[in-house]
């Protein structure tokens, strides 16, 4: 019986060939977006799951809080190094512990070959106890016991050493100064779905010299948080219940650390699931860039509207040719086939349908992967779909799209009264066509909503670009401060600027396009005394060159100054400071006694307001000081005229060759470094631009069946009309009145939906753009004239017709 039915079926297929085309176009098409998406949701769902004992790791973050609101005021991924010894200590349920510490951009030389490495982690001798590492050479469990010991990537040993054999060869790595590191390990490069990708693993050991950080320093500072800790807890441990004893652990141990309250009311920690960093941790310093769940259900929500509109094309283009296949169904039911039996039949067409789709959807999804993993900027590979527990899921997606799609059509058409269809007085009731225009209205809607979101993204990311940010971003280059250059700096700089292309050169401890993570205790003067102030306020360390570099203007005293020689005790801060420390007017603060964590002196300038982060955060209050030492400072940060662009940068690499020459040369432009902050809502844009536009083409083709399904049932009317005169273009605006309707319909719908939810996608910025309004118009027209586009090619084709046809047999 099944084999009868689909060897009919097949025969269908094959015989309305152009109507079986489409269905199997839309399904097609409809199923490989879902497959590309699916793909990239496992992926993203798939981070660190992989490593050993997963679910039982939790790393370790800090936060801080306001002293006097309890506010909070900075959340860290990253703990103190005296923390870690004392939970292990205190806290018999934590199994196993291991610590990171990142040494940020680190100058790494072999023989001739240098280069500056940005993944560099110092990590101890449990790193490999909690992540998967694929060694090639060395031995895990020694490769990282002795200090001044290294391990790298396959990819870094092949940059440094060739076709060399790297164990035990010696290479030097800056930590401060340069040291000689032994090569004791090689491993694969970390998988692209893990939270952090090292590229150099520096023995944890090493950071026991005084010379490099200090025994010291790692069992009882508490300032430095820098320290990626991670700990393993019992199988099926509620993480709250050690969470709940941290604030009595912390006010035991951190006595003298805050003087006017308990430790646990100015700072705290939590633990955070491994599995859960890269898409559910936002804190204020990551090891690399995060993802986020709320994309994950947007895209999930994407690969659903395009399922829905395609199984909706389904449903059209099936009763389109309802007509044509009434005789035989009345035939069938005359033969004495069973209502259950004809439904059974239409079933197994579209199941049929369906599982074609699939298999050419599987193929599709091959080809195309490579680019959408560009797009993305994601590894992603079809392993993910091929695992059994993903594979038998998708492979019953066929069965439940062919029932979805297939039931309506069979209904409808197995409801044919045999003795109207074979005396040929079929009339399809106004019901049915109700039924598919409400199904065509949800697919415009859908598009729709699609077209405004993909506007409005579009505009954000515009509105980001082109915003004022309040200084000149324009030709700035910037180059790591290496310590290296505290003696000589001056005459580093006098001979940067001695090119007639650069205009001016400074040093700050953070540069815009950088988080503002530093921050400590301010006071005013209250009284004879300066006192707190219920206020968080960070601060920069820049030097007299930092605020003309930059153009920031100074709206009130004046700034910085090598003639000055008090300038070391003096503090500049912005507009936003100014205000929340109770100054009514700029000029107001100035000369006013100020104190920020250990430093006392006197406010000189106020300057203006400037996006120092990104437009996700808003400006804060921020202090710019002076730093005693040179080591404070980060980055060097050059103006170039602009004029001779190469010459320029010759001329700075000579430089830093002069004075540097073991040190590598790299420099990067400012607003590059822009451009990187917005990178994720640029590849959003461009994703949920195509899958936008796929959707859109497949409601066509939706739209494509009902048009040639309604005019099918108005063939006679069009040629009634047509023999009393009517012209062309009024038979193709009645044919096409009624579906620009439902286009309007529609977008009574979708416009508040959109609305809602990118008014709602708009609030994780804190600078934003207005939804206009002519978003929702252009995309009325725009779905109005695809409509009227697609509605035309049946309509014209209706009303040049001959007449005489459609007449023939009245």
């Amino acid at each position: 019986m099944i084999r009868n039915y689909l060897k009919i079926a097949f025969r269908n297929l094959m015989k309305y060939k152009f109507i079986s085309f489409i269905n199997l176009f839309g399904l097609t098409v409809g199923l490989t977006c879902c497959l590309l998406i699916l793909s990239y949701i496992l992926h993203e769902l798939s981070y660190d799951k992989f490593q050993p004992h997963a679910s039982q790791v939790f790393r370790v973050t800090r936060t801080f809080n306001n002293l006097q609101t309890g506010a909070v005021s900075l959340n860290l991924s990253t703990i103190a190094p005296a923390f870690a010894p004392r939970l292990q200590n205190d806290f018999k349920e934590i199994e196993d512990m291991t610590r990171t510490y990142p040494n940020g951009t680190t100058p790494v030389r072999y023989g001739e070959k240098m280069f500056n490495e940005q993944n560099v982690f110092f990590a101890d001798e449990k790193f490999f106890d909690f992540f998967s590492v694929n060694m090639l050479e060395g031995n895990p469990q020694k490769a990282l016991g002795d200090p001044y010991s290294v391990m790298l990537t396959d990819v870094a040993a092949k940059k440094y050493f060739g076709n060399e054999e790297p164990m035990n060869k010696i290479i030097r790595l800056n930590v401060g100064k340069y040291y000689d590191f032994k090569v004791s390990g090689i491993f694969k490069t970390f998988p692209s779905n893990t939270h952090f990708h090292p590229d150099l693993l520096i023995s944890f050991n090493t950071l026991n010299d005084t010379l490099v950080y200090g025994a010291q320093n790692l069992r009882t500072s508490w300032g430095n948080n820098s320290f990626f800790t991670y700990i393993r807890l019992p199988k099926d441990y509620d993480s709250k219940k050690l969470e709940a004893q941290f604030p009595a652990f912390l006010d035991r141990n951190m006595i003298g650390q805050y003087t006017t309250i308990k430790p646990s009311k100015g700072t705290s920690l939590a633990l955070q699931k491994l599995t859960d960093i890269h898409l559910r941790s936002h804190t204020d310093y990551e090891a690399e860039e995060n993802g986020d769940i709320k994309k994950v259900w947007i895209f999930s929500a994407i690969a659903l509207f395009i399922l829905l509109i395609a199984c909706i094309n389904y449903m059209n283009l099936s009763t389109a040719p309802s007509t044509l296949r009434a005789k035989e169904i009345g035939i069938r039911k005359v033969a004495g086939a069973q209502r259950k039996e004809i439904i059974t039949q239409f079933l197994s067409e579209s199941i049929l349908i369906s599982w074609i789709a699939m298999l050419l959807a599987f193929l599709l999804t091959a080809f195309l992967l490579p680019s959408l993993s560009k797009i993305s900027g994601e590894q992603l590979n079809m392993q993910s779909l091929l695992q059994w527990q993903i594979l038998i899921p998708v492979l019953m997606i066929p069965f439940f799209i062919g029932l979805i799609s297939g039931i309506y059509p069979a209904l409808f058409m197995s409801s044919f009264q045999p003795v109207k269809v074979l005396k040929g007085f079929l009339k399809v009731g106004g019901g049915n066509i109700s039924f598919r225009k409400v199904l065509v209205t949800l697919q415009f809607a859908i598009s729709i909503i699609l077209i405004i979101c993909t506007a409005i993204v579009f505009t954000q990311m515009r509105y980001m670009q082109t915003k004022a940010l309040g200084f000149d971003k324009e030709h700035i280059v910037t180059l790591p401060y290496i310590t290296d250059l505290n003696d000589k700096y001056d005459a580093f700089r006098t001979e940067l600027i001695s090119n007639s292309n650069i205009k001016d050169a400074g040093r700050s401890s953070r540069i815009p396009t950088g988080r503002l993570l530093d921050a400590m205790g301010a006071q005013m003067t209250s009284g004879d005394t300066l006192a707190p102030v219920n206020v968080d306020i960070k601060f920069v360390s820049a030097d007299e060159d930092f605020i003309p570099t930059y153009g920031v203007k100074i709206l009130a005293g004046r700034g910085f100054s090598r003639d000055f020689g008090t300038d070391t005790s003096a503090f500049l801060i912005n507009e936003a400071a100014a205000k929340v420390l109770g100054f009514k007017t700029n000029d107001k603060a100035i000369g006013k006694d100020f104190g920020y964590g250990m430093r006392k002196g006197k406010l000189i300038g106020v300057f203006n307001d400037f996006h120092f982060e990104s437009l996700h955060q808003r400006i804060v209050p921020l202090v710019l000081l002076v730093p005693t030492s040179a080591n404070n400072y980060g980055r060097i940060s050059v103006k170039i005229i602009g004029n001779n662009i190469p010459s320029a940068l010759s001329h700075m690499e000579n430089t830093w060759k002069k004075f540097l020459p073991q040190t590598p040369y790299e420099y990067t432009f400012l607003d590059e470094n822009f451009d990187k902050l917005y990178k994720a809502e640029d590849k959003q844009k461009t994703i949920l631009t195509v899958f936008a536009c796929l959707a859109i083409f497949i409601a066509c083709l939706g739209l494509f069946g009902l048009s040639a399904f309604a005019i099918t049932q108005r063939v006679k009317e069009i040629g009634i009309r047509k023999v009393l005169g009517a012209s062309v273009s009024s038979i193709v605006q009645l044919l096409s009145k009624d579906f620009l309707i439902l286009v309007a319909i529609s977008a009574i719908i979708a416009f508040p939906v959109a609305w809602y939810f990118m008014n709602s996608w708009l609030q994780d910025f804190a600078y934003r753009t207005d939804i206009p309004l002519w978003i929702f118009i252009g995309a009325l027209i725009i779905a109005a004239f695809i409509a009227l586009f697609t509605i035309s090619v049946q309509a014209i084709k209706a009303a040049v017709s001959n007449p005489v046809k459609s007449l023939r047999s009245e």
